[in-house]
């Protein structure tokens, strides 16, 4: 993985961590991208990909593929990036993001974290359960989604979020901010989709056969 900051090096200050979450039913360059687009604008010293035994938005989806399969896309489209797949949320018991915050920030008490969502999630935000206790817990880092942009601003969560706005040339800063926090950040975006991928080789997760066999849950963590 990447080394400290220069800051976190300088000061011998706590790890700055970003964190994802999502299905990542598969995992995409998408993915990578929005990742390694944050880790500088935001000064990270590693994003942690939150691969999420089950997303409760999504109860029922049958498209959605075995955890163990969608860890393995995760982890090889990580390689060689400071990006950290983990299922923890799996040995941590959770399945809401306010209760896997709660957990994370116990667990780690010298890592800093900020949560970062795309404007499709922003959109709907609302719907997380205690939505405005997640924005109270860590700061948040918006990065913007063609097609999604009007609805994440026109949202019920955007209208409450809207007064903590932070100005994106501070965002380096991010750990000194008084919460809530947001920052609305813009990348070229990627076209590739979860959805996308899954239409063209529906069977994707078949070439993670070997993550399935027995015995081998002990590599999720």
């Amino acid at each position: 993985m990447a080394a400290k900051s220069p800051q976190a090096k300088k000061k011998g200050g706590p790890r700055r961590i970003g964190l994802l979450g999502g299905s990542f039913n598969p995992a995409h360059s998408g993915h990578r991208n929005i990742s390694l687009h944050a880790l500088r604008a935001l000064d990270l010293d590693e994003v942690w990909w939150l691969v999420s035994p089950g997303n409760p938005l999504k109860a029922g989806d049958s498209d959605m593929a075995p955890l163990a399969a969608r860890l393995a896309s995760a982890r090889a489209m990580a390689k060689h990036a400071p990006i950290r797949p983990t299922a923890i949320e799996r040995r941590l018991r959770t399945r809401y993001t306010v209760d896997t915050l709660a957990k994370l920030t116990r667990l780690y008490p010298r890592h800093r974290f900020i949560w970062l969502m795309g404007s499709d999630n922003l959109a709907q935000f609302d719907r997380w359960r205690g939505w405005r206790r997640i924005a109270r817990q860590v700061p948040i880092a918006v990065i913007a989604r063609p097609g999604y942009n009007r609805d994440a601003h026109a949202s019920p969560a955007m209208s409450w979020l809207r007064r903590y706005v932070r100005p994106a040339g501070q965002a380096k800063n991010w750990t000194r901010w008084r919460l809530p926090a947001l920052v609305l950040l813009r990348f070229r975006p990627d076209p590739n989709s979860a959805t996308r991928l899954r239409a063209t080789d529906p069977a994707w997760h078949r070439r993670y056969a070997p993550s399935l066999e027995p015995g081998t849950n002990r590599r999720i963590r």
